[in-house]
């Protein structure tokens, strides 16, 4: 017993005095920051941010003309186009004879897959899976067909669009130039103008004498691929 005390009193003094000492390492306290140490600090000086020059400045130019501005509404002259609503009315007969063509394809399909499960009895499980099989690929084969055909209908509106758009530039030119006009605004970023800036009426009626239609592709639609017939079915089993 006075062996333990006496190791005890020998110990505690010196955990006491490593408490009091920098640079001892104390259980508990983090390793750097011990009792009476301060917190270490850079001695590096920090950077202060660089600040961009400004750029030099440039010789003056030569001052823009004096504004002659005119207005146009472009959602009125594609309205009374001749061309544009020539596109459309093409596109739109396009659009609804897919969607025609898709609802009788889809009604197809559902009509060989229920004969298919009506004769799922008399037919072996390795026969119903290749005709099941083949009518899968054949559903396939039909849905790639549509989304090719909507992504070129797509791209048609788009060329055509485009052509159409490409005179309506050369005929505003055409037009502001007649007038002295060196500015061109759309109608709808607006709020007044009084009539004589406004070129509408003038460039539709040079759009219209400019491009009448637009040549169009044969719509591939016309004549459809012969579709592909159901697997037939398997032929019954000989009798001997």
């Amino acid at each position: 017993m006075n062996r333990v005390i006496l190791a005890a009193l020998l110990v505690f003094p010196m955990v006491a005095s490593a408490q009091n000492q920098p640079g001892w390492f104390v259980p508990g306290q983090p390793q750097g920051q011990q009792q009476g140490q301060r917190p270490a600090t850079s001695a590096q000086p920090q950077r202060q941010p660089q600040q961009a020059q400004a750029p030099a400045a440039l010789p003056p130019g030569t001052p823009p003309p004096a504004a002659v501005i005119g207005v146009v509404d472009v959602p009125e002259i594609q309205r009374v186009s001749t061309a544009f609503n020539q596109v459309r009315q093409e596109l739109e007969r396009r659009r609804a004879k897919l969607n025609e063509d898709v609802q009788s394809e889809q009604q197809r399909w559902r009509d060989l897959q229920q004969r298919l499960g009506n004769e799922r009895g008399g037919l072996s499980p390795e026969q119903f899976r290749t005709r099941e099989r083949a009518l899968q690929d054949q559903i396939t084969d039909g849905q790639r067909i549509f989304r090719d055909r909507a992504r070129d209908l797509e791209q048609l509106a788009q060329q055509a669009l485009r052509e159409i758009e490409q005179t309506l530039a050369i005929v505003i030119r055409q037009v502001a130039a007649s007038r002295g006009i060196n500015l061109v605004l759309p109608r709808p970023l607006v709020i007044f103008n009084d009539p004589p800036f406004d070129m509408t009426e003038d460039v539709a009626v040079q759009l219209n004498r400019m491009i009448t239609n637009v040549n169009l592709p044969p719509d591939p639609s016309a004549a459809p691929p012969p579709r592909p017939s159901a697997a037939p079915a398997p032929a019954a089993p000989r009798r001997n």
